[in-house]
């Protein structure tokens, strides 16, 4: 089906279903209840799931298959974050023409930089794509104001040269991105007895792309090129002994995963309307490595599910304060409440990097593979061991 093997398809089918019922699945916990605050099914965040899956996934493309490190993939998905709302500004506020763009542009600027970078190897090379996600940052914080807008970001006004579409609304406001007029904010709530789901635009346009990527994702892995990347990854000079060239297949690799970077950065920007340069900075090209990881560098979903860990420890589990802590531990005695809210403090709220950081040293030390390798494991425990087939014990005749 579609060209792909029974397990692929079934997990395509497991992706599909996981972003279509995001809603319902990420709010398990009635409006009003003590739990609710560990609800996620909130339009910002399930966008966030989403997009920085589809980051996550074009890095493992190229760390996942072949091996090469990058720290400055980053720099793509600001590149394409600038072209999306530029696009805004100039031509008009459909995003798909915003997003085609920054698909575009984040490849071009991925070519130049892989076609330096790639000259190198190892330590080597994430050094290269280190420094250029940092002449990146640079150049936009400051050298480009003009075209980036600086410190502040680049933002779209009243007075932007809209080629097709009006400046601004009938009510004097600035218009909202829109896909052939359904604007990405538009949302309908639907309420089940205390239950509260919301079904966003732009969450679903956002999940219909990151189904495409995946599905893009498990063609390449099974493909003669993706079996390529493998083998550099296994003995590049194994291969380059047989006469092989490496060099085009990781530059091939190189951009694929860089227009990912574009496409995530497209799709910030049309949910947002804002670009800025801490897209760029070495620490956002930091957190891909860890989401990619953390999933399992190699899979096909362990980056998705990095990158829902991360995020919702960044969005949910850092908005768990004293208070909160207090209201769980009330049936205590004041000491013991006091001395528990003390021992968990430093690991929640404002420190909840700490509480990731010991999750992903646990994970690197007892599962190289990463969450997919837990769950393979857990898989494995509830599976019904098959009885061996009993010896025939009849005896062959003599010839």
């Amino acid at each position: 089906m579609l060209g792909l093997e029974k397990k692929d398809f079934r997990l395509l089918l497991i992706v599909i279903g996981l972003t279509m019922l995001a809603p319902f699945i990420l709010n398990p916990f009635p409006e009003g209840s003590e739990m609710a605050q560990f609800n996620a099914g909130y339009p910002d965040l399930m966008q966030r799931f989403v997009i920085f899956g589809i980051f996550a996934i074009g890095f493992n493309i190229l760390f996942g298959l072949t091996g090469y490190l990058s720290f400055g993939h980053a720099a793509f998905l600001g590149a394409g974050s600038y072209a999306a709302v530029w696009m805004f500004k100039l031509l008009s506020m459909n995003v798909l023409p915003a997003i085609a763009l920054s698909v575009l542009i984040a490849g071009l600027f991925s070519l130049i930089i892989g076609y330096v970078s790639l000259r190198r190897s190892g330590i080597y090379f994430s050094i290269l794509t280190l420094a250029f996600a940092q002449m990146s940052f640079a150049l936009a914080y400051s050298v480009l104001t003009p075209i980036t807008g600086g410190e502040t970001g680049l933002q779209l006004a009243l007075d932007d040269p809209r080629i097709f579409g009006a400046s601004q609304t009938a009510t004097g406001n600035i218009p909202v991105p829109a896909l052939f007029g359904l604007e990405m904010r538009a949302s309908y709530e639907f309420s089940i007895g205390n239950w509260l789901f919301t079904f966003n635009a732009g969450y679903y346009l956002a999940a219909i792309f990151l189904i495409g990527s995946f599905y893009l994702a498990i063609r390449i892995f099974r493909s003669p090129f993706g079996m390529m990347l493998r083998a550099i990854k296994s003995n590049q000079t194994r291969m380059s002994y047989t006469g092989l060239n490496a060099r085009p297949y990781t530059l091939a690799a190189f951009v694929i995963s860089g227009m990912y970077a574009g496409l995530a950065g497209g799709l910030m920007a049309s949910m947002d309307p804002l670009a800025g340069a801490e897209r760029m900075q070495w620490t956002a090209s930091g957190e891909v490595v860890l989401m990619t990881i953390l999933g399992g560098a190699g899979t096909l979903i362990g980056p998705v599910l990095g990158a829902g860990m991360i995020k919702y420890f960044e969005n949910i589990f850092s908005k768990i304060n004293d208070t909160i802590l207090h209201g769980w531990f009330a049936f205590l005695p004041d000491g013991l409440e006091n001395f528990v809210v003390a021992i968990i403090h430093p690991f929640i709220g404002k420190g909840w990097h700490l509480t990731l950081g010991l999750v992903f040293m646990l994970v690197v030390i007892f599962l190289p593979g990463g969450l997919v390798q837990g769950g393979q494991k857990i898989a494995a425990m509830f599976q019904r061991k098959k009885p061996e087939d009993a010896k025939s014990k009849a005896t062959e005749p003599a010839e």
